[in-house]
């Protein structure tokens, strides 16, 4: 490589100048994060892509990773830190806090940035202007909503006061944790840079199936200076995954590689070095395998894995009462298929994060969803006992389900391990969309049965889905999709059964839904074909069917509080006026059509019949601060709010009392992982209960009524009852472990084991949804428009709905880019530019109704939220087409040409 000898530069940012002796060509993101220390300027994928390195240079917008700092020279050049420095910038902050516009935060930088732009020149700009300033910076949380409504609302508002004691569920708070976000001080897996770390990079397969031998390894570190690590230098087992019974992935591959990307070495040094070394010259030799990619051959074709000889790495199944003879009898029959892509994840964080040694105990901070997985995987890995492993989850920039599994965490473990230096190390985008999971592919056929009345009778149905070459979350998706095909419809007789299959292809894994919103696609879309065959209008079929209290579900379960029929309820009005208004249109329309969708989706928050636990810990310190030690990883969705919420009114104490200490395995109990939605439901269980126990505590020390109130003033806690008070001086209490007063209580939902035909009670608590999307199709070029989307969803109990509606918004605009847009595949759409996800002008209007029919086992009736909002997204949006068109769309993404084929097969 050509190393470019360093020049000295002035450079002014933030109105300081700044000297620094740099390449010239070096990219200005570089130069602030590293070389000035300003790591609010975010770093997503390096091409201009993402836009999460907005900067202003002489108050224009631009990507700082495409600038070279040369063209910085002589100009002003301002970042995320300076903002709060100036009234009309520390307002746009506001504006952002106040109407939640930051959930996981890694775009937030940009899109301060961009917009600040924008309100200089126009200080009160129309949505189509904000939407248009804000289009060159991606956001996969946010569903951009919340972020057009802070911008084009930036006059300062009246700022939310924190709730008083009791009144903190229910509150529409912004969250706790936001100031970090709004002004780049959260530190993300890239941003912790130790002193004389080394830089790992990876070394990988371009091949999808190859068997590798290396040669000369010590003459390539001798002629690089770079040191070199192979499997052969792990010291523990070689294998790690999510479900230890199905733990099939080398952290480095040994001598075969199973996927594009896969790693195979690790090379580590200086960051000189690693920049001047030549890595395609790495002394591997490669022989080409015939990679599986079919999963429909993939039985009988070449093992994938050695164990697993017939490339089947499980199955699901569940069965209830005989539904060949439901289908036979019934009155209207409906069969279909649907087959969807391989989805990627697409958060604007590439996996990053650092690893070091204190004394015995290996320390890694880097983005995760799961950090006590992370720590067990780690130890086993490396043959450490779990105890000399400490993980210190970074702020994560979305995870959606890929951040579950470990990437990089055993990597720079093992470089800090054998070295005894810091490592650091940050995926390319390339290399994350590369060698990270992906939604599973699904080939799914069905068949559903009604009879005169419109009342379901029978369903059947089968599902392939391509987990790739390792298992990951594979078992998982095959066992929940079962469990959730009938949608949330009450199936007197049903027989579903999924196969999962390894490929040479990317990994299948956690995707938001777990494989529901496939069988969703084919459910949903299926019970229109019925509806018109019944002739029933479809929102009111799916009324007929609603599963209700008592009624058993396919597994035999029979539940309280299902808010399925609420959710249709709530759509009845605008389901009347959306579809005349799209007769209307139709009625004059040339080549656009207007159409109108339904679809609904229920989804159990948790594990599928396993233990779940969490753990909270609550205590009073001597001087009269709440601390609470909560584990459960916030990648966005807000659980560093909405917890305290639950404990705070559970406690009996106002939420300003409290103090969060985030997930650490030194510090805090395990509160599982972030996936399942069940963080608001299983770890606000058991804050809550905390919470209960902690006041419990008080009021046996004081001899106070259950429903006494709580006051604290500094250490003196005040128990007031109607027989009058007591006060209790903290800091005269016994001290143990830094509190005079502790609790810390675990929760783990009730569920059965399934039996063989998947007969027991998989999940405790379900949530419920359903949605309305209303899409125009240009029946000549066959592109779809979404046009507005009412989402209805029970919630059992609002926590908070601020943060609620952000959920609902983001999963509305990650279900869109799977109806219409996003395809992952392998070698071609390896970025953000070919791979493609919603912008801001891709996304329609949003109305959320939040309705709440209370779970009797939720803390304080709630239910889980973040998967449920994607799921009936795509289908609603597929029916609308259909509607508008008469297309049936039987592979996703609809893209253009799908549509106008669709549309030519109905005829139209």
């Amino acid at each position: 490589m050509t190393i470019r000898q360093p020049v000295p530069l002035g450079l002014t940012v933030n109105g300081r100048d700044h000297h620094v002796a740099t390449d010239p060509t070096r990219r200005l993101s570089d130069v602030l994060r590293r070389d000035l220390g300003l790591t609010g300027t975010k770093s997503g994928c390096d091409a201009g892509d993402c836009g999460a390195c907005t900067v202003l240079i002489d108050g224009a917008p631009v990507c700082a990773c495409l600038t070279p700092a040369a063209q910085a020279v002589g100009r002003r050049v301002e970042t995320v830190e300076a903002l709060a420095a100036a009234p009309e910038t520390a307002a746009l902050q506001d504006a952002f806090l106040r109407h939640g516009a930051a959930q996981c935060g890694i775009c937030t930088p940009g899109m301060l940035m961009a917009a600040t732009a924008l309100i200089r020149r126009t200080p009160h700009p129309t949505r189509a202007e904000a939407e248009a300033a804000l289009g060159g910076v991606l956001c996969r949380c946010t569903g951009y909503a919340k972020i057009i409504d802070a911008v084009c609302n930036v006059h300062p508002g009246p700022t939310p006061e924190m709730p008083q004691a009791g009144a903190a569920v229910g509150a529409r708070l912004p969250r706790l944790d936001g100031a970090d976000k709004v002004t780049g001080a959260e530190r993300f897996g890239a941003d912790h840079l130790p002193e004389g770390a080394l830089v790992v990079r990876a070394i990988r397969s371009p091949h999808p199936a190859a068997r590798f031998v290396f040669s000369d390894l010590d003459g390539f570190a001798r002629r690089t200076g770079l040191m070199v690590f192979t499997a052969a230098d792990i010291p523990g087992e070689n294998r790690f995954g999510v479900i230890p019974p199905f733990a099939d992935q080398p952290a480095l591959a040994e001598t075969e590689a199973r996927l594009r990307g896969e790693a195979i070495a690790l090379v580590a040094g200086p960051r000189a070095a690693i920049e001047a070394a030549d890595l395609s010259a790495f002394p591997v030799s490669w022989e080409i395998l015939d990679p599986v990619t079919d999963p429909a051959q993939a039985q009988g074709a070449r093992p994938v894995l050695a164990e697993r000889p017939d490339n089947v790495l499980t199955r699901g199944r569940v069965v209830r009462g005989d539904a060949a003879t439901g289908i036979a009898d019934a009155e209207h029959v409906v069969t279909g298929e649907t087959s969807t892509a391989f989805v990627e994840h697409a958060y604007i964080e590439p996996e990053a994060g650092a690893a070091w040694m204190e004394g015995e105990t290996l320390c890694i901070r880097a983005c995760t969803q799961a950090p006590v997985m992370d720590r067990d995987d780690v130890a086993k890995l490396l043959a450490l006992p779990v105890e000399r492993v400490r993980i210190l989850p970074s702020g994560t920039g979305g995870g959606f389900g890929s951040k579950l599994d470990v990437s990089l965490q055993p990597l720079i473990g093992l470089v800090a391990l054998k070295t005894g230096r810091p490592a650091v190390m940050t995926y390319t985008r390339r290399e994350s969309m590369q060698s990270t999971t992906k939604r599973h592919p699904a080939r799914m056929t069905a068949s559903i049965g009604c009879d005169a009345g419109g009342r379901i009778t029978a369903m059947e149905f089968d599902g392939t889905f391509d987990t790739g070459a390792y298992a990951s979350w594979g078992p998982t998706v095959a066992n929940r999709v079962p469990v959730h095909a009938s949608g949330p419809y009450f199936t007197p007789t049903y027989r579903a059964e999924t196969i999962a299959l390894h490929t040479n292809n990317p990994i299948g894994g956690a995707f938001r839904g777990f494989g529901v919103p496939q069988a969703a696609i084919l459910q949903e879309t299926l019970y229109d074909d019925l509806a018109e065959k019944a002739g029933i209008d479809r929102l009111e079929f799916r009324r007929i069917n609603a599963l209700r209290d008592g009624q058993p579900t396919v597994c035999g379960q029979s539940l309280g509080g299902v808010g399925i029929g609420a959710c249709l309820d709530a759509l009845s009005v605008e389901w009347v006026r959306a579809v005349a208004e799209a007769e209307s249109f139709n009625a004059t329309a040339g080549r656009m059509r207007r159409g109108v969708g339904v679809a609904s989706c229920w989804y159990g928050c948790g594990n599928t019949a396993l233990p779940n636990p969490s753990t909270m810990r609550v205590g009073l310190t001597p001087s009269g601060r709440v601390v609470l030690h909560q584990g459960a990883t916030d990648i966005g969705q807000g659980s560093n709010t909405v917890i305290p919420q639950i404990c705070a009114d559970a406690l009996g104490l106002p939420l300003a009392a409290f103090d969060l200490i985030g997930p650490d395995t030194a510090l805090t109990p395990d509160g599982g992982k972030t996936s399942a939605s069940r963080q608001t439901y299983v770890s606000g269980k058991a804050a809550m209960l905390a919470g209960q126990a902690l006041r419990a505590q008080v009021l046996a020390l004081t001899n106070r009524a259950p429903d006494a109130a709580l006051l604290l003033s500094g250490a003196i806690l005040t128990v007031r009852d109607s027989a009058g008070e007591t006060t209790l001086d903290l800091a005269r209490l016994p001290v143990a472990e830094g509190y005079a007063l502790v609790a810390e209580e675990s929760y783990d939902p009730p569920t059965a084991p399934l039996d063989a035909d998947g007969q027991g009670a998989p999940y405790a608590v379900y949530g419920y949804g359903a949605q309305l999307a209303e899409v125009e199709v240009d029946t000549v070029l066959g592109t779809t428009r979404v046009l507005r989307i009412v989402a209805a969803h029970d919630l059992g109990r609002v926590i908070n709905p601020l943060l609620a509606e952000g959920q609902i918004e983001g999963g509305i605009a990650q279900g869109l880019g799977l109806a219409l847009m996003e395809e992952y595949l392998p070698g071609r759409t390896e970025n953000l530019h070919d791979y493609l996800i919603p912008t801001t002008g891709d996304m329609p209007e949003i109305r959320s109704i939040l309705l709440e029919v209370p779970d009797p086992e939720g803390p304080m009736g709630a239910k889980g939220l973040g998967e449920h909002a994607l799921i009936p997204t795509a289908p609603a949006i597929l029916n609308a087409i259909r509607h508008a068109t008469g297309a049936r769309i039987r592979q996703l993404p609809a893209l253009p040409h799908r549509v106008l084929a669709a549309m030519w097969e109905a005829g139209r």
